[in-house]
């Protein structure tokens, strides 16, 4: 009985694989359309070496862009009130950011409410894409008081909120939140370069200063894959 000779594809996967060893995270690897050319096969052959590889959690192809080499994941503790770019810079990271949207805003009830706003009061938006190294993390809006909003330095939309609430001496000290879990959107996965079955974790944040002033209502849209979440959970007294 005589071995079996590997499948074109798995020939692929195994010269795949063999990249991803030698490789950094966030690295591009070959397109389909070079596995192609290299291999002398069908688009279709490619994109099954490719499949098996991406479903073994080595890489990942985002939207677009191409095919990479999967970054590990990065820590997150849930309700921590570290912001992104200092969470990043902890773990010797660079943190960078697209801005999708900063101007004024109707705010929800429910922004209102955690904000401690009236009704029709003014508020504004900050809406960007949070990038680690590179690589598209999470989508993060932030709902902030039109007069506070105000009152940040220009051009803090390029860098680290939280930076700027201390510079005009409001210090983030404490998050309340709440976490969830869905498929992403079609808008969230062209903007974070995801296949159509990745998951999205919501965690809805709201930020309070020093002397528990709510600064910011805000939902970030995490990357599921690319993260591992933590929490640290403690009995009460008296309680088994």
């Amino acid at each position: 009985m005589t071995d079996r000779r590997p499948a074109r594809y798995e020939q692929i996967a195994d010269y795949l694989r063999s990249l991803v060893a030698a490789a950094a995270p966030g690295d591009r690897l070959p397109s389909e359309a070079e596995l192609c050319e290299r291999f002398e096969v069908s688009r279709m052959t490619a994109r099954q070496a490719v499949q098996l590889v991406a479903s073994e959690g080595a890489i990942e192809r985002r939207r677009g862009a191409g095919t990479f080499v999967r970054s590990r994941p990065v820590p997150r503790d849930l309700g921590s009130p570290l912001s992104f770019s200092g969470s990043m810079r902890a773990r010797g990271m660079t943190a960078s950011s697209e801005t999708l949207h900063w101007g004024e805003v109707a705010p929800s009830e429910e922004e209102c409410r955690e904000l401690g706003l009236d009704a029709g009061a003014v508020a504004y938006a900050l809406e960007r894409v949070r990038f680690a190294d590179g690589t598209p993390m999470a989508i993060e809006r932030a709902v902030i008081p039109g007069e506070l909003a105000t009152s940040l330095p220009p051009g803090f939309e390029h860098g680290s909120l939280h930076e700027a609430f201390r510079d005009i001496g409001r210090r983030p000290t404490e998050a309340h939140a709440e976490v969830s879990a869905r498929r992403a959107t079609r808008r969230e996965r062209e903007l974070l370069g995801l296949p159509p079955s990745e998951i999205i974790i919501s965690e809805r944040r709201t930020i309070y200063d020093h002397e528990g002033a709510p600064l910011e209502r805000t939902e970030t849209r995490y990357v599921a894959s690319r993260y591992i979440f933590r929490a640290v959970l403690r009995s009460r007294r008296g309680t088994s």
